[in-house]
């Protein structure tokens, strides 16, 4: 099948933006559809009318863009399928393989708290299956309307080979009797729906999540009802919380919506990259972790899908982003900051020269885990070396002993003295500096030389190559920061 011929679908429901585990998901789908140069088909299941939401539809759609997760077909609607589900419907209930079912909910409630206290599994009884024409007329004169229910095929196990997870089987007691496929007001229900849609779809492969699992076995009996050829399916691992909690935009807004990772300047690459690696490796013998979805093409497979739950982890997910911005040129990181709207740090470097914005960049860049760290100094060291001199009267406790140490203010009245010599500094320049501090001080090059002119310019012991800032600092803004710091010394 995969040689030819494959159709995959990814369809997210617009009722809330687009999800982490969804954009996963539509990864894999898409890496296996490049892989075996198959259709993928974008659908929006848009039946829930009072949940779907026009700016949901907008989030999805440049969620997917700004992946660079691309479709050949759609966005289709599920909504305008309505006439569409409806005739199969009609066609289940000619064929005797559906049924109008009247129970109200004052009925459906006691039936499940007969089976709480008889332990039993809850679910519907089944009991309308087989109304005859009196007493379904007798219903309606008493005003009910009725919902439409699917037969559940008369078999203890629903079974299919599954992709990811190999045999599977579940059993029909366990699905809560005949399910409910269309409401009293004519709308279809998603395990009805989406039969009907994949079909006609001619999707052929079936990527989801793994609490998709009972869905399936619902849907199964559906296709054979129907007489339809039924796809393949491939259930992946669920993406959960560090302490074991499933993954949701209501509890876990702040990371479990892609919009937010586009907003704060995260590398579409390095969200790729996470995501994909969170249940698949790279096969390679060096266990290869930083890659592109396009390089991933070339080796994806489900089978090689892990079945263990993914589990989100802030910190792997920073060291991923550091990887992609380290390969970066400063260029490119310039480019994407004006694009998206994160240089406003930047007008607090305005004496800086375009060139030396650019020097700065690619000085901080590989410490990045996104692009918002550029707007705001206060997380990004770097940065605030060259926006304004530190407060050296609120160092913290290691940096203020380090100023405190006898060498340190030798250290800063020889480099103020050496400093007088210079028109200004550039990286040889500034290699011959503190070749020469070394010796006028008689301190080798390390903490006892480095540190006090590391918590001059910056108010820290440690931080970007030091040839580097001193370098793009230039003399006059160097020597400023270094006479503040020999008065403040003499307090």
């Amino acid at each position: 099948m995969f040689e030819s011929g494959l159709r995959l679908r990814i369809p997210p429901s617009p009722t809330g933006s687009l999800h982490l585990g969804t954009a996963r998901t539509a990864l894999y789908n898409w890496l296996l559809a490049k892989r075996f140069k198959g259709t993928f088909v974008f659908r929006l299941e848009d039946t829930d009318r009072e949940r779907s939401k026009s700016e949901f539809v907008t989030d999805i759609i440049e969620g997917f863009k700004w992946l660079g997760i691309d479709w050949n077909e759609g966005p289709l609607r599920q909504s305008e399928h309505k006439a569409r589900h409806q005739m199969v419907v009609n066609q289940l209930l000619e064929n005797n393989l559906a049924y109008e079912c009247f129970c109200s909910s004052e009925e459906l409630e006691q039936i499940r708290i007969s089976q709480r206290a008889l332990n039993k599994v809850e679910g519907y009884d089944n009991r309308h299956r087989n109304l005859t024409k009196q007493e379904k007329d007798n219903f309606r004169a008493e005003g009910r309307k009725p919902v439409i229910r699917f037969k559940l095929l008369n078999k203890a196990e629903i079974t299919w080979t599954d992709l990811v997870r190999g045999k599977m089987s579940v059993n029909a007691s366990d699905l809560g009797g005949d399910p409910v496929i269309a409401k009293d007001n004519g709308d279809v229900l998603y395990n009805f729906a989406v039969v009907v849609d994949d079909h006609d779809s001619a999707i052929n492969c079936v990527i989801r999540g793994e609490d998709h699992l009972h869905n399936t076995a619902k849907q199964i009996p559906i296709y054979e009802a129907m007489q339809w050829e039924i796809p393949q399916f491939a259930h992946v691992p669920l993406i959960l919380t560090a302490n074991r909690e499933k993954l949701s935009k209501r509890k876990h807004g702040d990371i479990a919506s892609i919009s937010n990772y586009l907003k704060a300047g995260y590398l579409p690459e390095a969200i790729n990259n996470y995501l994909i690696a969170m249940s698949w490796q790279f096969p390679s013998d060096d266990h290869k972790e930083v890659f592109s979805k396009e390089e991933a093409v070339l080796h994806f497979d489900l089978k090689d899908l892990s079945k263990s739950a993914a589990i989100y982890d802030p910190l792997k997910l920073n060291w991923f982003c550091k990887e992609h911005f380290q390969r970066l040129s400063a260029e490119e990181v310039l480019t994407r900051a004006k694009t998206g709207g994160f240089l406003e740090a930047l007008n607090n470097l305005k004496e800086y020269s375009p060139d030396e914005q650019l020097k700065i960049i690619s000085l901080m860049k590989d410490g990045l885990i996104k692009l918002n760290d550029l707007s705001n100094p206060a997380s990004a060291a770097n940065l605030l070396v060259f926006c304004q001199a530190p407060n050296l009267q609120d160092l913290k406790e290691e940096a203020e002993n380090c100023l405190r140490e006898p060498e340190a203010k030798i250290v800063l009245s020889e480099l103020n003295n050496l400093l007088e010599t210079l028109a200004d500094l550039n990286p040889e320049i500034v290699q011959k500096l503190l070749a020469d501090l070394a010796a006028k001080t008689g301190l080798k090059k390390g903490k006892k030389l480095f540190w006090p002119i590391r918590v001059v310019i910056s108010g820290n012991i440690h931080g970007a190559d030091l040839v580097a800032l001193l370098s793009i600092l230039n003399k006059n803004r160097l020597q400023e920061r270094v006479k503040e710091a020999l008065k403040y010394l003499e307090m």
